[in-house]
């Protein structure tokens, strides 16, 4: 007897090895995801301005790599002892005027930097709801808990995600003709927005998306909302807020993306890191024995082994 419903999952080329370059961009799951690569020391970066749940705010993050475009005093504002970007997330808010728009244009920078570098950029969208700040009738990424009178909110059109997906596209193979795109949608519930509201947004997510990855050469789409709605299914596989998947959810989800698009050859190595990993986080009941620091030596080995064959990886 079959007690899930599991939603079949062809191997995609091309895959995402420890040669690959891969660019995350969007919700908090795409950190989520981050984490994952990041903690198998693949070559991954993630977020340069924070997380960004709707498509305008990538969008917007895209063109001023495109253009380079730098932040300058006009976009950024002072409020509750720092200085802000309506561009970005709350963790680049910093006391400094000249070191927030610094850091904000490092970002603008790396993102360039990572995208004509990147084999594979996974765009991850949250929400179609965006909020517009009222002053400046710009659509914002992150409103900074500021007075809810100074923005108005809005569901994105289904014209208007086509058109900006499309630009979305287009500004990636700009960078890179070659590169791999794939989207997914966040399973983070935006339960504020409302159920009926937050179920209205994933729709019009996944109404714009399908067309445009059926029609765009090497663009895919990869599951990770169904995969919890329809193949998990249940509050045990979310954190106590209800909203956000947990642990065991993420993990599943990875595990799914890696039978999708992770290199069977590279499992082994994987293996691996995640061995001296779990090395390496351990703690001894006594650092000064002779079987832990035989251990550490051994780790040490092992460490160096990958690094000789693979530079790039830190421990």
């Amino acid at each position: 007897m079959k007690f899930q419903t599991q939603i079949f999952l062809e191997k995609k080329t091309p895959t995402i090895d420890y040669n690959s370059k891969v660019f995350l961009l969007g919700s908090c799951f795409a950190e989520n995801i981050a984490d994952k690569f990041t903690y198998y020391k693949f070559q991954s970066k993630v977020n340069p301005l924070g997380v960004m749940f709707n498509p305008l705010a990538i969008l917007d993050l895209l063109k001023r790599a495109q253009n380079r475009t730098d932040f300058t005093e006009k976009d950024i504002f002072f409020s509750n002892g720092y200085w802000q970007s309506y561009s970005a997330h709350s963790r680049l808010n910093n006391q400094s005027k000249k070191d927030i728009i610094s850091d904000l244009n490092s970002a603008v920078l790396s993102t360039k930097t990572q995208l004509m570098a990147a084999s594979h950029v996974v765009l991850t969208f949250g929400s179609a709801w965006v909020y517009t700040f009222i002053k400046s009738q710009t659509i914002v990424a992150n409103c900074h808990k500021q007075p809810q009178k100074e923005f108005k909110k809005s569901l994105l059109s289904i014209d208007q995600l086509n058109e900006s997906l499309e630009s979305i596209i287009s500004i990636l193979k700009s960078f890179n003709p070659k590169m791999t795109i794939i989207f997914t949608i966040s399973p983070v519930r935006h339960l504020k927005d409302g159920f009926v509201e937050n179920n209205h947004s994933k729709s019009q997510l996944i109404s714009a998306l399908h067309p445009i990855v059926s029609s765009s050469e090497n663009t895919h789409y990869f599951p990770s909302f169904e995969l919890v709605m329809d193949e998990l299914r249940d509050y045990r596989f979310y954190k106590d807020d209800m909203m956000h998947p947990n642990q065991l959810a993420i993990d599943y989800i990875w595990e799914r993306f890696q039978s999708s698009w992770i290199e069977s050859d590279v499992k082994l190595t994987m293996n691996e890191v995640s061995r001296l990993q779990k090395g390496l986080d351990h703690k001894p009941f006594n650092p000064s024995s002779k079987a832990h620091i035989a251990f550490l030596s051994n780790l040490s080995k092992g460490v160096d082994t990958l690094v000789c064959e693979y530079p790039f990886m830190k421990f």
